[in-house]
């Protein structure tokens, strides 16, 4: 089983086209990354239709990227832009369960976490009865930085396993040296991957095995942590050499396939 994020190409506008094209290429499962930084709150007829497209190409949702939302921002210090964010997040959350996925992917709030952790926490605790009810966690997913890392633990330490883990971005991981050491302290905590690929300069998503992030290891560390689901890859064509959408998602699907058989290999030693 093997999943792609549906923005590989572009994050708005109809995506019928890129499902299209992931099914064709032999993907079971989809990331939903559409509209994952915008505003956009998706309304009952669109969702029905995306779940009739996914019928269609023979995909099932793996998991969605939640909005932060840029006037609708669950960390907002207005307390109507907040509370709208929670809105939008609460809008995500009955998109995946009918969707019939499990979990959706939210960054934290930029700055210190002394400063936006009680509005943090806020907006999680109006969140939990919703995602209770659906069958849905939220997983916070790791920044570039030790601060990063630093604030998912405090997160984490304040909700159980049922509601609240991590997702591991190995790109993002790969932008200091120690991303590898953090999300192993933390691996039980695991219940989503964004994996792609830099060369350590800046947050590329290229293909997997194209960078340095260090994949054997990162093969160990999944194969021992709590994530059972399948190799998801946040791949961009922006930062690979030009080609067609179907040679691109042929070698996706080729590097993806490499890397959970690494994954099979280690969970056998």
């Amino acid at each position: 089983m093997l999943s792609v994020t549906t923005d590989y190409k572009t994050g708005t506008g109809c995506p019928e086209e890129y499902l299209r094209r992931i099914g064709a290429a032999g993907f079971t499962h989809i990331h939903w990354c559409h509209q994952w930084d915008t505003d956009f709150l998706y309304c009952e007829a669109e969702v029905e239709q995306i779940a009739d497209w996914l019928d269609e190409c023979g995909l099932r949702l793996l998991d969605l990227h939640g909005s932060a939302g840029r006037e609708k921002a669950w960390g907002s210090v207005r307390e109507y832009e907040r509370r709208a964010g929670v809105e939008l997040v609460a809008n995500r959350i009955a998109m995946t369960a009918r969707l019939g996925g499990d979990v959706v992917i939210m960054h934290l709030p930029g700055g210190s976490w002394e400063e936006y952790a009680p509005r943090a926490r806020q907006s999680l605790d109006e969140l939990r009865p919703v995602a209770d009810a659906s069958g849905v966690r939220i997983a916070l997913e790791n920044g570039g930085s030790h601060q990063s890392f630093d604030d998912i633990e405090r997160a984490l330490s304040a909700y159980d396993e049922e509601y609240l883990g991590l997702c591991y971005d190995a790109g993002h991981g790969n932008l200091f040296p120690e991303g590898l050491v953090r999300l192993d302290a933390i691996r039980d905590r695991l219940v989503s991957v964004h994996l792609h690929d830099n060369d350590g300069s800046g947050d590329q998503h290229r293909l997997l095995f194209t960078g340095t992030v260090d994949w054997v290891r990162l093969a160990g560390i999944i194969a021992g942590s709590s994530y059972v689901g399948p190799v998801s890859m946040e791949v961009s064509m922006r930062n690979e050499p030009p080609q067609d959408e179907a040679s691109f998602l042929q070698e996706t699907f080729w590097t993806g396939s490499r890397f959970a058989a690494m994954i099979a290999s280690a969970a056998q030693t």
